[in-house]
């Protein structure tokens, strides 16, 4: 029996030879690879950067790919014709520009068939044909590069550069680069079937590599060198008579310091989205990247604002990045090689702008706070409860972990991605169980019980209706690499200062969803009872210049921090604002006050307090008595 066909049967049930039910696909790979003569960590490689080993239960990827080795079957399935934002208000446009045509054909399910013999239903279905399939395909490629069969796995780098049929050289060297190094570091982790996989390290692999030239890109583009990026430009245009889009002029980092990094996906395909960021009436965002292969398109230079968050204070210091795909559909579309080409990204850009890797800093769309009580409701949910942010900051060099013991008073949230499946619904429609799978996202309850309520939030849920489990409603969850201050523990729960509450989740010693970590918190100055919490770090009314609009003073949003309740906070900032548009080639000005304000981790979402009105609290790397260090006075 395979891992796939194990998943049609309540437990997993082992082979008649004796090998464990859970390393089934391991056995699958080494003898695939003894009969096709392809070096086992190639193919194990290969696999991993295809699709880290999962099978995805059956489910095709957007461009029809099946299995653990993403065999590409034809026709292609069509993406949503009208895609939804989760709010339920559609992207405009339908089309755009064509995809580029692969360099080479990707790895064709329908080859593999005739390479192995098999019928294309058992590679699309059954893991160990699937993998027989890329085998083969691997097998014959070097054959037509008139190669030998070496089970040296350096003199394959041409083929492997091959397999998943990339749109330019520079990609295919990229996608080459990764499956090497997964080699030579090695990989292990338990695939969304239970099975248990392994690839040990070989650091001694050197592949014999083509020299090739790169590929000239416009001026305009920052990237990565080793990265394939293209441009198209967002315009900057008048709509009326003082109003300017879809993006604002700037001079950043010389006048405004870029502090945040944004996670989108685009709930549309991309063909869609090249054609609202060229609508000077639409939203806008720095890059782009595309989910069957990771190719990224910029945009917006940094130097500008792009209009993306939903808040014009975010935009003003963060980075955008658009990732092709649904939240509701995520092994269709959050490929492994976009996340890769993400994380190249992303980690040049942090290094470039110094952006700290952290989840203060680098965050989703569903993390921005929002401005003001009324615009809560309207706030985004991507890239959602099943984008994985811890392998994401593995591929970043940041990995979360723990850092401090597991009864610390500050816990950073961190599920195991593969094995942790909360219940959520509405990913096919309202209400309906949505089918398990992995998730960065830990639920919170008011006591400690799963059969207690959920935690309420009144700003998501105005007119009091009552948190959900739907994958859109983020009003009683948190995710992996947050942290926040522990407020008590329970046997196998833990709660934590949320939105002002303590709020319960379920954290056993044997698995835990949190681990220990340090940091700094805030808790309201001594004398006060409760503090105001804001969207949104404005200067005070003394910092605007003549001809600026003074905007209104910042109003709280409807949640408060109380007496002896602590927030864990990575960022402190000055008030600012980036002036609306005023002409067709200056920067907007850039108002800076004096007023300080901490960005603290309230909730699922980030929000900022008063620097004045709070004291600065380093947490115990162990609890005890004394529970936190002494307050520390601001200066």
């Amino acid at each position: 029996m395979t891992a796939s066909a194990a998943l049609l049967v309540p437990l997993l049930i082992d082979r008649s030879d004796g090998t464990p039910s859970d390393q089934l696909l391991q056995d699958d790979y080494t003898a695939a690879a003894n009969e096709y003569q392809v070096p086992r960590s190639v193919l194990m490689g290969v696999s991993y950067l295809q699709s880290r080993w999962d099978s995805h239960h059956g489910a095709p990827s957007v461009v029809g790919g099946y299995g653990p080795m993403h065999l590409v079957d034809a026709p292609r399935p069509q993406p949503p014709q009208t895609p939804q934002h989760p709010q339920g208000q559609p992207r405009a446009g339908s089309a755009g520009p064509p995809a580029a045509r692969p360099a080479n054909p990707p790895a064709d399910l329908q080859q593999a068939a005739r390479l192995t013999g098999l019928p294309a239903e058992q590679l699309r279905t059954d893991d160990a044909a699937n993998v027989r399939g890329g085998a083969a395909l691997l097998a014959a490629t070097q054959r037509q590069l008139d190669k030998p069969l070496s089970p040296n796995p350096g003199d394959w780098w041409e083929t492997v550069a091959r397999f998943p049929g990339t749109a330019d050289r520079a990609s295919a060297d990229t996608y080459a680069n990764d499956v090497f190094d997964v080699i030579r570091r090695g990989a292990h982790r338990t695939t969304d079937a239970g099975q248990r996989v392994t690839l040990d390290a070989n650091p001694h692999v050197h592949p014999r590599r083509p020299v090739t030239k790169g590929t000239p890109r416009p001026k305009e583009v920052d990237c990565p060198p080793d990265l394939s990026c293209s441009w198209l430009s967002a315009p900057y245009v008048q709509i009326d008579d003082d109003e300017y889009g879809n993006h604002q002029l700037a001079d950043r980092p010389k006048d405004q310091r870029i502090d945040y990094i944004v996670i989108h996906d685009t709930e549309a395909p991309l063909a869609s989205m090249l054609q609202t960021i060229q609508d000077p009436e639409e939203a806008s965002w720095h890059y782009s990247i595309r989910s069957r292969d990771g190719h990224i398109t910029q945009h917006v230079r940094i130097r500008d604002a792009a209009w993306h968050s939903g808040s014009q204070f975010v935009n003003a210091r963060s980075i955008g990045i658009e990732h092709e795909g649904f939240l509701r559909q995520p092994d269709a579309w959050y490929t492994e090689t976009m996340y890769r080409s993400s994380a190249r990204l992303v980690k040049y850009l942090a290094r470039k702008y110094g952006v700290p890797l952290d989840r203060q800093h680098i965050f989703g769309h569903d993390n921005v706070p929002a401005p003001t009580e009324d615009t809560i409701p309207d706030m985004h949910d991507d890239p959602g409860p099943f984008w994985d942010w811890r392998h994401y900051f593995d591929l970043l060099g940041a990995p979360l972990k723990a850092t401090a013991g597991p009864d610390s008073d500050v816990v950073m949230i961190l599920p195991d991605y593969s094995t942790h499946t909360p219940r959520f619904t509405g990913c096919t429609k309202s209400g309906v169980k949505c089918a398990p799978h992995g998730s960065s996202a830990v639920r919170l309850h008011t006591d400690p019980a799963e059969d207690a309520p959920l935690i309420q939030d009144p700003g998501r849920h105005p007119d009091g209706k009552d948190s959900t489990e739907d994958v859109n409603d983020l009003g009683s969850r948190v995710s992996a690499g947050q942290t926040f201050a522990v407020a008590e523990r329970s046997g196998d729960w833990t709660a934590i200062w949320y939105q002002g509450h303590k709020a319960w989740f379920k954290n056993p010693q044997a698995h835990p969803t949190a681990v220990g970590a340090r940091g700094r918190t805030v808790t309201p100055k001594e004398g006060l009872r409760e503090i105001e919490v804001f969207g949104r770090a404005l200067p005070e009314e003394d910092a605007y210049p003549e001809g600026v609009d003074e905007q209104p003073e910042p109003s709280p949003l409807p949640y408060t921090l109380r007496a002896g309740q602590r927030y864990v906070t990575q960022s402190r900032v000055l008030g600012s604002y980036l002036e609306k548009p005023s002409s067709d080639d200056s920067p907007s000005p850039v108002v800076q006050g004096e007023e300080a304000y901490y960005e603290i981790q309230l909730g699922h979402r980030l929000a900022y307090v008063r620097a004045r009105d709070v004291d600065v609290v380093k947490a115990a790397a162990t609890a005890g008595p004394a529970g936190y260090a002494a307050r520390t006075p601001l200066r």
